[in-house]
């Protein structure tokens, strides 16, 4: 069949019409989007990142506080199994032991024992010449020769160390024995000194010296040491207030304990104050002593009469003089010189100076 010629031109004008439209429905496609679709996706875009960010950031915290809490754990564990030092090794680290305190017991007891044995004498009325006999004839003939011998021969110092060792301090084991040294100041103030003075200042050796070092040891590291020096006299830098305390009071309470107690009951003549008199004797200036007339003159000129040293007031003078003489003379750092021949030499030779000075003063 064919077609009239207007039917294929209608046709032809048909199936271009519909191609066009197809044209164009496809143009429209690919149009790019208006304004308004632009600004409306950019937000949900946005929106989007925010919610995914959000996201992102709880799951990292969530991993971070995980592993915080696991790292916290494991510190804790650590801690738990590894072993703690307990307080007291710490403090026994940190602060050393303290040494052992050496109370040289046999040795004090010697030491306090020979101012009872002179007490007893003293008041026996034993005469000083037979005790200074005896004394130097021990020194010279044994004790002396055996410490002499002890330092050059080592067997017999061990023989030697054996028997009397145990009275022995360990400075002494290289050098003199401190007995020597304690046998001179006695033999020195018994035949120096008048004999009352020459037994309290055996006393005060005996006594004073022992009490020194037994509370110095004791409560020496409670109190300050002492200073380098008094009144320009050099002290020992290993002497503590607590020591010199003890030395004091005991020189003091001594001096008195003799003066008001066994003077009295020895009735020895040979004293330098009594109660009832103040300073007598050997405390009084000599008739043609130029400083004792030149101080009773003065004293008169000034119209000062002389004093009354005795009764409370004078004992109680000698105790304060006598315990200050004690203390220092006992502090006292004299290089290699031993204080068992210091301390009677220097506590007894002050107080004949103070008795002389009261017996210048006194009626």
């Amino acid at each position: 069949m064919t077609l009239p010629a207007n039917d294929a031109f209608t046709l032809g004008l048909a199936h271009d019409g519909t191609t066009r439209t197809t044209r164009t429905r496809s143009r429209s496609i690919t149009r790019s989007p208006s304004p308004l679709s632009n600004m409306t996706t950019a937000r949900v875009d946005r929106g989007l990142a925010r919610r995914a960010n959000k996201r992102a950031g709880s799951s990292s915290n969530m991993v971070s506080s995980v592993e915080s809490s696991k790292s916290l754990e494991e510190i804790q564990e650590r801690r738990e199994d590894s072993p703690q030092p307990a307080a007291p090794v710490s403090a026994a680290i940190t602060k050393p032991p303290r040494a052992p305190i050496d109370w040289e017991i046999p040795r004090k007891l010697l030491h306090s024992s020979i101012g009872f044995f002179t007490l007893y004498l003293y008041y026996a009325n034993g005469s000083p010449r037979k005790v200074v006999i005896v004394l130097a004839t021990a020194l010279v003939t044994v004790i002396a020769p055996a410490d002499a011998i002890r330092l050059r021969y080592p067997a017999f110092e061990r023989l030697y160390e054996k028997v009397v060792g145990f009275l022995m301090r360990e400075s002494e084991r290289k050098s003199t024995n401190g007995v020597i040294w304690y046998i001179l100041g006695a033999l020195f103030v018994l035949i120096c000194y008048p004999l009352d003075i020459a037994v309290v200042s055996i006393l005060i050796l005996s006594w004073a010296d022992t009490n020194a070092s037994t509370f110095g040891r004791l409560w020496g590291r409670y109190t300050p040491a002492l200073p380098s020096s008094i009144l320009g006299l050099p002290l020992a830098p290993r002497k503590s207030l607590a020591g010199f305390i003890a030395g004091s009071l005991t020189g003091g309470l001594t001096a008195m304990f003799f003066y008001s107690y066994v003077a009295p009951l020895a009735m020895n003549p040979e004293i330098t104050w009594t109660w009832d008199q103040g300073v007598i004797g050997y405390g009084l200036p000599a008739p043609n002593d130029v400083l004792g007339d030149a101080v009773k003159n003065g004293m008169a000129k000034l119209g000062i009469s002389a004093v009354h040293t005795g009764g409370w007031v004078g004992l109680g003078i000698i105790g304060v003089v006598a315990g200050i003489v004690s203390g220092v003379a006992e502090a006292l750092d004299l290089g290699n010189l031993d204080d068992n021949l210091t301390l009677p030499i220097i506590s007894g030779g002050c107080l004949w100076g103070f008795f002389k000075l009261l017996g210048y003063i006194s009626s």
